[in-house]
């Protein structure tokens, strides 16, 4: 990869604890890392590429807590990212892409006033907090969209998807 992903921010990767790669969530594996900033953020493409796909990632017909972000799929060579809670989306599907372009915005996934006791304990635990981030998932092969198992960023089997990838080693060449 060549380009940071976020717009006018620190270069900060959780390797460990919330919001990093395949953190133990009790009930869910994650699946991605994120990367926080402020809501409105503008998200750039980490390498040329093309976007292959854009959806719904987070969404309250989902899951009552959760604002309507969305997703976007860019493959970049080999590898596909799923660059995910986004506020604003900025290209289509089939659009070519450079390092550096912008694609879209950081949107705010939950809705604090609709966080109860019945949600998870570590959702409770950002009501107060609410922050904004860009989510991201990286993939050897096609990418998980729907999937019995997947809901959100969130793996509810024990093992990990063989087609997704740790993101460590594309942060690491990122200069």
């Amino acid at each position: 990869m060549k380009s940071w992903p976020l717009a006018d921010t620190k270069r900060s990767v959780p390797l460990l604890g919330p919001g990093s790669f395949w953190e133990d969530r009790k009930d869910r594996h994650h699946c991605g890392v994120d990367l926080y900033a402020k809501e409105g953020t503008v998200v750039l493409s980490m390498d040329d590429g093309v976007v292959t796909s854009i959806g719904i990632a987070t969404s309250p017909e989902k899951i009552k807590y959760w604002n309507t972000t969305s997703y976007i799929i860019v493959k970049h060579g080999h590898l596909f990212v799923k660059y995910s809670e986004l506020g604003k989306v900025d290209v289509k599907e089939g659009d070519a892409v450079k390092a550096g372009e912008p694609i879209g915005k950081v949107g705010l996934v939950l809705d604090s006033a609709k966080i109860s006791h019945d949600s998870p304990a570590y959702i409770q635990e950002l009501k107060d907090k609410n922050p904004s981030m860009l989510h991201l998932e990286f993939y050897k092969e096609k990418p998980i969209i729907e999937h019995k198992l997947y809901l959100g960023g969130n793996w509810f089997g024990k093992e990990k998807p063989k087609n997704l990838l740790d993101p460590k080693r594309a942060f690491t060449i990122i200069k």
